[in-house]
């Protein structure tokens, strides 16, 4: 077997979460496609990116923490606190939208900031941590939007959630977006684009920071960690900041999307434990340590895929949560199983 093979082999096995993430969406995502009436087209899927992408954000929030082996109840709460404030904020000039857009930002931020300094000097768990945050959190959005309401700017709205094309006439880029070059991929959602932006200039660049190495350490042995002389308090408090950003971003988007602001606390509820449920399929392991947001990002498409096919063959409500929760149990028994084998392993040592 030729090296280079030999390492793509490593990569996949190191990688076995994430490629059946991958694989596993892309058999489901096919499968609505064929029997979709208008599948394989782009207006189908521009609002099936549109419908994953809030999803998608608050997945990649949830698996800082699990990566550390805790769990963010607030994740879906912060979301809906900054999904009302940027129904307040981002309207008016270029200036004005840039300003909100920053200040949401910025508010899931100092979030999950303060989660991280509760955890790190309250020596609190973090579970208990983000279940009492997280009611504050709802709080502040019925504060700042008693009932639904409020209004996102019309031409950002737009652009965020139709095709690159679209993007590109409402801002007058690419010659109206009719440039030749730009055909090509005037198709792509731009939603999708966006979803690609974040991981590439946030997550992959934090993940090869010593912070970010620091996450895994913490996840896999915190003693070992803090032994290696490793940051392990700054580690969890800027694992909970950038899960604020990511809850943040999904607030925006879900803002941008609707057009709107709701205070809704069972929405809150089910962004949070669906989020749980597309870090596990996405192969990231709930004991910390292994695992990655991209996959959880997967793992959100699996679960948004499946409720799209629910759509077509008209699946009854009752139906749809046990298909759900046969789904999540398999992967969780997939997840179980791999670690039973290492543990087998290691008991020929003893």
């Amino acid at each position: 077997m030729s090296r280079p093979t030999a390492d793509w082999l490593i990569r996949l096995r190191q990688n076995t979460g994430l490629a059946s993430a991958i694989a596993l969406f892309l058999a489901f995502y096919l499968f609505y496609n064929i029997f979709h009436p208008k599948g394989f087209s782009t207006p189908v899927l521009v609002q099936n990116a549109d419908e994953a992408i809030a999803l998608a954000m608050v997945a990649m929030a949830q698996t800082i923490p699990v990566l550390m082996g805790g769990l963010d109840l607030s994740v879906g709460a912060v979301m809906t606190m900054v999904n009302c404030l940027a129904s307040h904020l981002v309207i008016g000039s270029p200036l004005q939208i840039a300003f909100g857009i920053v200040t949401c930002i910025a508010a899931g931020a100092a979030f999950g900031f303060a989660n991280g300094c509760i955890v790190v000097y309250g020596r609190i768990q973090p579970i208990i941590t983000t279940l009492a945050t997280g009611a504050i959190a709802i709080g502040i959005a019925l504060f700042l939007r008693p009932k639904p309401g409020g209004k996102v700017d019309e031409d950002l709205s737009w652009a965020l959630t139709n095709s690159l094309s679209d993007f590109a006439e409402t801002y007058g880029l690419f010659d109206g977006g009719k440039a030749a070059w730009f055909q090509p991929i005037a198709w792509i959602p731009a939603a999708l684009v966006l979803l690609v932006l974040v991981i590439l200039l946030i997550w992959v660049p934090f993940r090869r920071t010593v912070i970010g190495r620091t996450i895994y350490a913490v996840g896999s042995a915190e003693g070992a960690a803090f032994m290696s002389g490793l940051p392990v308090d700054r580690a969890k408090i800027a694992a909970f900041t950038l899960s604020g950003v990511f809850a943040a971003l999904g607030g925006l988007f879900l803002a941008i999307q609707t057009s709107s602001g709701n205070a809704d606390l069972p929405q809150a509820s089910a962004y949070t434990l669906n989020s749980i449920a597309a870090v596990v399929l996405g192969g990231t392991s709930l004991l910390g340590g292994s695992g990655s947001a991209v996959g959880s990002v997967f793992g959100a498409l699996i679960l948004r895929v499946i409720s799209f096919n629910f759509r077509i063959f008209d699946i009854p409500p009752l139906m749809q949560s046990l298909v759900e929760g046969l789904i999540l149990l398999a992967a969780v028994s997939l997840g179980g199983l791999r670690v039973l084998q290492v543990k087998n392993r290691l008991e020929l040592f003893r």
